[in-house]
């Protein structure tokens, strides 16, 4: 049975792993989530573990880190990075590989995935009224991006964390049979 929890308030996608969202007015949703979310990371050359990839939990001067289109592009990916100090760089230019590189304390290299670099899921959602609760407990009204989700839903009922009572659920973004649906696999 079908339930409204509430409306699409924004879409978002990183296409750069760690560095500055983008907001979108509509989004190609596939198996891999959002085309054009988290297709380029920076990989730490040499590291071994798991999870190579550099994050702003590393090197959080990332998240002020922009992606750019520039010029015609075909695709979804972003062609430069324009960084904390201004400078427009090529995404997969040596110079910005230095840079950051240097701010980080040891090599990296861009990396380009096509199913994306994901922590856990390939989408993520939470609702306006979880950003503003976890907000009003930290003293602050904190960017929504960064929580780093993929949906942001305006609730019916606006309660906090309302969305983690959907963990196995099924969320679809639309009314007839043919809408978008995501599994929810666990809280975000």
């Amino acid at each position: 049975m079908r339930v409204k929890l509430g409306e699409v308030e924004a879409l978002f996608r990183y296409p750069v792993k760690s560095m500055c969202g983008e907001n979108l007015d509509l989004a190609e949703l596939g198996w891999h989530g959002i085309e054009g979310d988290r297709r380029l990371a920076f990989r730490r050359v040499g590291d071994r573990c798991g999870f190579p990839w550099l994050t702003a939990s590393k090197l959080p001067e990332l998240i002020l880190h922009v992606p750019l289109r520039l010029g015609s592009t075909d695709g979804e990916l972003p062609t430069h990075i324009r960084t904390p100090d201004g400078e427009e760089m090529a995404v997969f230019s040596q110079e910005l590989a230095t840079q950051i590189s240097n701010r980080h304390g040891s090599s990296v290299a861009m990396m380009h995935l096509n199913r994306g670099i994901f922590d856990v899921a390939s989408i993520s959602v939470i609702s306006c009224a979880t950003v503003n609760e976890v907000g009003k407990l930290a003293g602050q009204q904190p960017d929504v991006r960064r929580f780093r989700p993929n949906i942001l839903i305006k609730t019916l009922r606006s309660i906090p964390f309302e969305e983690d009572d959907r963990v196995e659920g099924v969320l679809s973004f639309g009314e007839d049979a043919s809408a978008a649906s995501v599994t929810v696999t666990e809280r975000d």
